[in-house]
């Protein structure tokens, strides 16, 4: 069984930091680009940022760009997101999920899910 598990999300001011875990089992890490999501109610989940099965590619949203950045750790299976500058407009559920070889940015492309993170950020 693939299992996705995020953590490191919780209640942050405006202009604070979080990072984001994604702690992977059940596949061969290396060979599986990875990607965040964040996901508000009423709303498909949309792409924050991926990255490449070897980590030397990355790919950003607009919106997040110069204030995220993922990075991967193929000794433990994990998946970082580091969010700097965090605004109220990111808060959100916050999904790590696993494609199956190249990186994407489409949601269709991915085909493992973790449960979410939720990431709150208010004075």
């Amino acid at each position: 069984q693939v299992h996705l598990v995020e953590s490191g999300g919780g209640l942050v001011q405006p202009g604070g930091s979080l990072r984001l875990s994604c702690v992977a089992s059940g596949l061969t890490f290396s060979a599986h680009a990875m990607g965040w999501f964040l996901y508000t109610p009423g709303n498909q989940r949309e792409f924050v940022g991926a990255i490449s099965s070897s980590g030397m590619t990355t790919s950003y949203a607009s919106f997040v760009k110069g204030r995220f950045t993922l990075s991967r750790d193929g000794a433990k299976n994990t998946l970082y997101l580091q969010m700097n500058g965090l605004k109220p407009e990111d808060t959100a559920v916050y999904y790590c999920a696993a494609e199956g070889g190249k990186l994407a940015i489409e949601e269709h492309e991915y085909t493992h899910w973790g449960q979410g993170t939720q990431v709150t950020v208010s004075s």
